[in-house]
């Protein structure tokens, strides 16, 4: 599961959770981006900060792991190379499915080098609400390989987070204790 994670909240979670059960996967990594390339990365916490908060919010669930690989990484993330280094760890053979939103789908074709995307890995697309998908607005070379997925909303946005940061308002419930506690200790977002 790819994103920004500034900061991960329960709708990711949640999101994650009925993913992994509805088809039936091991295993789900989150993979933090490192510097996102459509992001303006002077408004989002460090990498470090979001990695630590993904790792906080996912501990309690055996069938989470996070993973660092981006955040580490020097220069922009992209997730062909991110698929192409789970795939050296975990074996050629191994189903990849990337999870994402189905807003960032709809954009596939703008990423970097997505040629042979759809042979490397599987999309699971999700729909957050207000947001629905036609499986025709997505480039046609994914169209085979993506899944549009609807999962139980919970209307929590990031964006919506951090704003009420700003206002001071209670992020209470929306995200993890330990990410709330960690974010305030960290003064991030202010």
């Amino acid at each position: 599961m790819g994103g920004t994670f500034n900061p991960i909240h329960h709708g990711h979670l949640v999101t994650a959770e009925a993913i992994r059960d509805e088809f039936k996967l091991d295993k789900v990594i989150f993979v933090p981006s490192g510097k996102p390339p459509h992001k303006d990365n002077n408004k989002i916490a460090s990498p470090d900060h979001r990695w630590m908060m993904t790792v906080l919010a996912t501990i309690t669930n055996e069938y989470f792991s996070v993973s660092s690989m981006e955040v580490k990484k020097k220069g922009e993330s992209y997730t062909r190379d991110t698929i192409l280094e789970l795939k050296k760890i975990y074996g050629e053979t191994t189903d990849c499915y990337f999870i994402t939103g189905a807003d960032a789908i709809a954009e596939i074709s703008t990423w970097h080098k997505v040629e042979d995307l759809p042979k490397l890995a599987k999309f699971i697309a999700v729909s957050r609400p207000g947001y629905k998908l036609d499986i025709n607005k997505i480039d046609s070379r994914f169209r085979k390989c993506t899944y549009l997925i609807e999962v139980p909303a919970l209307a929590i946005s990031s964006t919506e987070i951090r704003k009420r940061i700003k206002r001071g308002q209670s992020i209470k419930y929306l995200l993890p204790e330990t990410v709330e506690n960690y974010i305030y200790k960290n003064n991030l977002y202010l």
